[in-house]
C-alpha cells in the first residue's frame, strides 16, 4: 500500500519548457498536463495531436508537444 501524497510530490513547472515529447500513454494531452503545476498557468485545454500528425502547439503559451512513437 502506497501512502504518497499526490499534493507533495514535486511537479513540472508548467510553461516552462517551450518543447515537450509525449508519449501514447499521456493521451488524451492537454496543456498543462497533469504532472505541472496548475498555479501559475492558463486554462486547461486539450490538444488533438493525433488528429495533428503527431505535433500539437498550445495556443495559450505556445508549447510544443511532440509524439514519439
Amino acid at each position: 500500500m502506497s501512502l504518497r501524497n499526490p499534493a507533495v510530490e514535486p511537479r513540472l513547472p508548467a510553461n516552462a519548457e517551450n518543447r515537450y515529447p509525449v508519449k501514447r500513454s499521456d493521451l488524451p494531452l492537454s496543456c498543462p498536463m497533469p504532472a505541472m503545476a496548475l498555479w501559475n498557468s492558463h486554462p486547461k485545454v486539450y490538444l488533438p495531436i493525433e488528429e495533428q500528425g503527431g505535433n500539437a502547439k498550445c495556443p495559450y503559451c505556445g508549447a510544443e508537444f511532440v509524439l514519439e512513437s
